[in-house]
């Protein structure tokens, strides 16, 4: 066992961190108990009433749900052969259309759509509130669709087949009840299954340990076992990769995160692929195996370099030779940050120092070319949607200030083909970036985004938003409704580009793994810091933000240093860490956080866990916490809790909770602006 570090031995020993289990709010735990939801009932009247009288909630959420409902937001394409897919919300279609055009009408200013699937409607149909969370379509003709839908935006889904031409669900076709399930297609006949066959088929995270291959016209309990994964597991699954040169079946299993053992079948027999297992597929080109590092490769007299993206022959590794074509090696700041493939061409996009770049890359007599993509400006770009089947492409471009916009490419020409109008105007306003030194002296770059008129005398009312972790990368994005909402009115924006994030690729994420995971605090905090140094602003106007790992976050961040925030937004967050592995999907996450069950982990864990850090003598800033009744990933007894602690230890807090949404904010476009309009009163109100 490693020793741990004295300061952190030192903090293991402080009495608020004590080891004891005895939890008296165990009983918020049970999200559908009498008793908890009476008491999320009673939260959210006060909370409501409190936020919705600040005079910022009735035009935030108004112009918001203007934007989310727009006509003139871009439709998202996804390509089905020459078609043009697009899932569309709005005023008239709460629950959202599953709808196509023809790619020379999607140019058009104004497509000529044809609805396939009206989600509304079989909402009022099935009499269940419908959430519908994508189609797995069958190529090449893509006729033949599995269905994803979801109770209340709930990761448990039921699947259905669908038929593209008839627009109708098949009868007696492929069905799957409520769970979180894995299913792809493998021929017109066939479907690879992971589901809830029943006790011991699942693992301790909740997640499809079995994989199947059922038959068309088969119960699916007569479905053939292909593969078992163990119970502690996250999950293991089949599917099928379709290329012009054919179709590649694989099975997975996954250990934990960022670690996978993949099969190759073959000829009925599962062959693994020798490769790390912390190594991810990014699928199959020219039948060449394109492999992202995540640590070194040592292979033959070469050593590969953690970061790199490799191709590696199917052949060559299948026979024992381990010879990689190296296709992007990393720098210091600059990473990895997506790839997709084209019928000819790979798609390279990278960040450097948090700016993206995007290449395209051919094999052309036995060697690799790459050519850059230009792009508009220094800000986001990358590829939403490209075809396997031609060498056509979409790629976004945005910044803080600049509205999206949507790229076409067709054989190597870019077009632009819409543009989001601007929801907010952006004279006066500027981005900047900079570094904080974290407590280790590690350079911890961020952005800031000032307002028209801004002075840097420390009064301004400014928002710090991070994530840090699950190597996710926080980039320059343009948000029509934090912009009205927020810079529009005088407030400054923050992104955080700490550690355990993506952004210089995983080096930058393993900086912030497990027992090393209070760098990302400190890098968070180190940031908050050198804006009140910066008089950007002071304590009392700073206020921070975060979801899901970013709630956890800034949960920990405020209970550390409650002197250096005035306010404090937690969206649907962990808090308890001494039992998240118990809860829902948690059990998957202790790659990321440790195993708080294992004495050595748990003192470390103990030190960031919000839940433990609440002391009744300190004096803390009000923070607002929100949540989803119908959230199955993060489980909302952790929001919950906290908030009773805070209650319990007389502090002041203020508690949201949605009943529908799953792990988000909301399932249709009025929750989304609701919960939007709830969180910026609350700012508005603290930081003013």
């Amino acid at each position: 066992m490693r020793a741990m570090p004295t300061a952190l031995a030192a903090l293991v020993l402080l009495p608020t961190l004590a080891l004891a289990d005895d939890d008296p709010f165990l009983w918020l735990e049970e999200v559908q108990g009498e008793k908890a939801l009476a008491w999320v009932k009673e939260q959210n009247l006060k909370s409501t009433a409190e936020l919705e009288a600040v005079p910022e909630f009735k035009p935030v959420y108004a112009r918001t749900l203007e934007i989310l409902d727009s006509k003139e937001r871009i439709p998202t394409p996804r390509l089905l052969g020459a078609t043009v897919y697009n899932f569309w919300k709005d005023q008239a279609h709460e629950r959202g259309i599953w709808r196509r055009t023809g790619l020379a009408s999607y140019r058009e200013a104004q497509p000529q759509w044809e609805t396939v699937l009206d989600v509304d409607a079989l909402a009022k149909q099935d009499g269940m509130p419908w959430v519908y969370k994508g189609a797995s379509c069958l190529p090449p003709v893509h006729r033949r669709c599995m269905i994803q839908l979801s109770r209340g935006g709930a990761d448990a889904s039921v699947y259905r087949e669908f038929d593209t031409v008839t627009k109708e669900f098949v009868k007696d076709g492929f069905s799957l009840t409520e769970a979180k399930a894995n299913v792809a297609w493998r021929d017109e006949d066939t479907l690879w299954v992971g589901t809830d066959f029943g006790p011991g088929s699942l693992t301790t995270s909740g997640y499809p340990r079995i994989v199947k291959l059922w038959t068309r016209g088969t119960p699916l309990a007569e479905a053939k076992t292909v593969f078992e994964g163990r119970a502690g597991d996250v999950a293991s699954s089949g599917y099928s990769q379709f290329t012009p040169e054919g179709r590649y079946d694989f099975v997975a299993r996954t250990p934990a995160f960022y670690r996978q053992e993949t099969f190759l079948v073959l000829g009925g027999r599962l062959v693994r692929l020798d490769l790390p297992e912390d190594a991810e597929i990014n699928g199959v080109f020219k039948d060449r195996l394109l492999v992202s590092l995540r640590s070194d490769l040592k292979a033959a007299e070469a050593t590969y370099r953690q970061g790199s993206l490799v191709a590696v022959a199917l052949d060559d590794l299948l026979s024992g030779v381990r010879r990689f074509d190296v296709l992007f090696e990393p720098s210091e700041r600059v990473s990895l940050d997506g790839v997709s493939t084209t019928r000819n061409h790979i798609l390279v996009s990278t960040l450097d120092n948090v700016r993206s770049k995007l290449a395209v890359m051919k094999l052309a007599g036995g060697a690799w070319m790459r050519d850059e993509v230009a792009l508009p400006g220094l800000g986001t770009a990358g590829v939403t949607e490209a075809s396997d089947e031609d060498d056509i492409y979409f790629f976004t471009y945005q910044d803080f200030l600049t509205p999206s916009s949507l790229y076409l490419v067709d054989q190597g020409t870019a077009a632009k083909v819409k543009s989001l109008p601007a929801y907010f105007d952006p004279a006066g306003m500027n981005v900047l970036q900079y570094e904080a030194t974290s407590k280790d002296g590690t350079k911890i770059p961020y952005f800031v985004v000032t307002p028209k008129g801004f002075a840097a005398d420390g009064t301004a009312p400014t928002l710090l938003y991070g994530y840090g972790g699950f190597e996710i990368s926080e980039v320059p994005t343009y948000s029509g409704s934090k912009g009205a909402a927020w810079l529009a009115r005088g407030g400054v924006y923050a992104l955080a580009n700490i550690r355990g994030g993506g952004e210089f690729g995983p080096r930058w994420h393993d900086a912030a793994l497990k027992d090393k995971r209070i760098k990302s605090f400190e890098d968070f905090i180190a940031i908050a810091e050198d804006l009140v140094a910066r008089k950007v602003t002071s304590p009392r106007h700073l206020g921070i933000m975060g979801g899901s790992q970013g709630g956890l976050l800034v949960g920990g961040a405020f209970a550390m240093r409650p002197d250096l925030f005035g306010a404090v937004v937690s969206q649907v967050p962990l808090a308890d860490m001494r039992r998240f592995s118990k809860l829902l999907a948690g059990a998957s996450w202790m790659a990321e956080y440790g195993d708080p069950d294992v004495p050595e982990q748990w003192a470390y864990i103990q030190t960031w866990s919000p839940y433990h850090l609440l002391s009744k003598d300190a004096k803390y800033p009000r923070p607002f916490y929100w949540t989803n009744t119908r959230d199955d990933r993060v489980h909302p007894g952790h929001a919950r809790k906290i908030v009773a602690k805070m209650q319990a230890l007389g502090k002041p807090v203020l508690y949201f909770e949605n009943t529908e949404g799953g792990h988000g904010s909301g399932a249709v476009n009025k929750q989304t602006a609701y919960v939007t309009a709830l969180e910026y009163a609350y700012l508005w109100k603290m930081l003013r």
